[in-house]
């Protein structure tokens, strides 16, 4: 009696381990064949070093300039002069030098320095007047379908202000630039400098003195 209890027990568990091993592969297999989730990966920045080899050689420049930015003014006044930009570490930054005359509001002469981080794809802006020769905190952005934007803080007359630069018509030999303040954390911006260029020359990005 004993040991036909013990040959049906020995018989149900070598079914059991059977039935088990029969039944992994089937699992392992359904499993392989399950569709994967796709990984959406974001889209990559394009590269942007090129972004501002249109402003290479030399242009005349015309300049709008609204007197006493974010008080209700609005007086502007105008001026009229030259630009020189090169490039250095091979493309990957730039010089331009700004020259301008007004015959009512005196002389402006300063430097843009733009320097690219291939890690980010955004550009940085860094003004130099050569009234103080200070370097104000740089703008920072990139282009996008033609258009570039980049936004930096800093203070006027004590205040916490935004400002945005803004590039279009890059693909023309008339390039715009205007900048702009923003006193409610971009919900406003009052546009303060409007700056239209004219190439001189052939356009062959070798910057030269204007009128050589």
């Amino acid at each position: 009696m004993n040991a036909c209890r013990a040959i049906r027990i020995f018989f149900l568990l070598c079914c059991g381990v059977l039935a088990i091993s029969n039944a992994v592969p089937v699992f392992a297999q359904s499993s392989a064949d399950a569709p994967k989730a796709d990984s959406q990966q974001p889209a990559a920045l394009p590269d942007g070093q090129h972004d501002f080899d249109f402003e290479l050689g030399s242009w005349k420049i015309h300049l709008k300039r609204r007197l006493n930015p974010l008080t209700g003014s609005n007086t502007w006044v105008e001026f009229d002069g030259t630009s020189v930009t090169r490039k250095v570490w091979d493309g990957r930054a730039q010089i331009e030098e700004f020259e301008t005359d007004s015959p009512t509001s005196g002389h402006i002469e300063g430097l843009t320095l733009r320097t690219y981080n291939p890690k980010t794809h955004e550009w940085y802006l860094t003004w130099a007047n050569s009234k103080d020769g200070l370097l104000v905190p740089p703008q920072i952005g990139r282009f996008k379908d033609g258009t570039g934007e980049f936004y930096a803080q800093d203070t006027l007359n004590g205040r916490m202000i935004i400002v945005r630069f803004i590039w279009s018509k890059t693909d023309t030999k008339v390039p715009h630039f205007e900048q702009s303040f923003s006193e409610d954390g971009g919900k406003t911006w009052e546009v303060n400098w409007i700056t239209d260029q004219t190439r001189v020359g052939d356009g062959n990005g070798e910057a030269r003195a204007v009128g050589e």
